[in-house]
């Protein structure tokens, strides 16, 4: 009997998997075309995809929704994420850029401790120090091994996480279509200024290279739907050990395809961020039945 927690296990795989893959065409994109235009491109094909899909379900785009502080703020957040993670990819190894981006549940909980007022225990606060210790191993600060440009995916696991802890205060009855419209309008938009501050003269991209767009984009899309079908069809704490499926394929795409291998302290950083991730997320879930037990909605089993 295939249970839901299994259903949603393989979708939220096969959603990392296509995540994994999008980050591979955006690396390849980014070593034949500037970065700023790989993102502003990345950002207008976004914007029309899920405009087109808002305006299948007949829904707005342009309201005084859009013009919320706390939507505005989301959208400058997603830009900052996103500059951050395809300049980290243009500029750095893939290996290493995935295995900081695990760090992002760890911040979404920091975050929503600090300014949500979300209680996090000592158990919870234990596991994010240990995880940004194994981030720590990742960038190596103050050895030989250092890459400034490698603080561009913490930038963008900062500018992700307040993306999703700024969604929880976004008003329901915003359509989550006209939301990611909104957000890859702004991402097309500030990677327009970081062309200009930085001097990057945008070219045509070659037929082949609005190929590796247009899949590029179709991952993401395809990756971001199954991932909202995965969490509503099973458990939290039964889908998040597979949610760092993507950095076991995205270790293999770097390997086949850039030819990288990353050394000990990446992977054991990686190691130590995953497996903190995982238990901040199990406990979270862990918690949130046992309030939910004591409240009377379900049933000690």
């Amino acid at each position: 009997m295939v249970t839901e927690n299994f259903r949603g296990a393989i979708l939220m795989v096969v959603s990392m998997v296509l995540f994994a893959f999008e980050d591979m065409f955006i690396k390849l994109l980014a070593a034949e075309l500037p970065y700023a235009q790989v993102l502003a491109l990345i950002g207008l094909l976004g914007f029309l995809a899920f405009g087109a899909m808002l305006k299948l379900k007949r829904g707005r785009l342009f309201t005084r929704d859009l013009v919320r502080p706390i939507v505005l703020f989301r959208n400058l957040a997603e830009a900052v994420g996103s500059i951050g993670i395809v300049v980290a990819l243009a500029l750095t190894e893939l290996s290493s850029t995935s295995a900081i981006m695990q760090a992002l549940p760890l911040a979404i909980v920091l975050g929503a401790a600090l300014f949500l007022g979300e209680p996090v225990g000592w158990r919870r606060w234990s596991a994010i120090i240990v995880g940004f210790l194994g981030v720590l191993l990742v960038i190596r600060p103050g050895l030989a091994g250092f890459q400034p440009v490698s603080l561009m995916a913490l930038l963008a696991v900062v500018g992700l996480a307040a993306r999703d802890i700024a969604t929880r205060r976004v008003p329901a009855h915003i359509h989550s279509d006209q939301l990611a419209a909104s957000a890859f309008f702004a991402i097309l938009i500030a990677a327009v200024l970081m062309g200009l501050v930085l001097g990057q003269d945008f070219v045509l991209p070659s037929p082949r290279q609005w190929l590796l767009l247009l899949a590029c984009i179709t991952l993401g899309v395809g990756g971001y739907a199954l991932l909202v079908t995965a969490t509503r069809v099973g458990e939290a704490s039964a889908l998040a050990p597979y949610r760092y499926a993507r950095l076991v394929f995205a270790l293999i795409l770097a390997f086949l395809v850039f030819g990288e291998r990353p050394d000990a302290l990446t992977l054991t950083g990686a190691a130590i961020i995953v497996g903190s991730g995982c238990y901040t997320m199990w406990r979270e879930a862990a918690l949130r039945r046992r309030r939910l037990r004591e409240a009377g909605f379900v049933t000690a089993s």
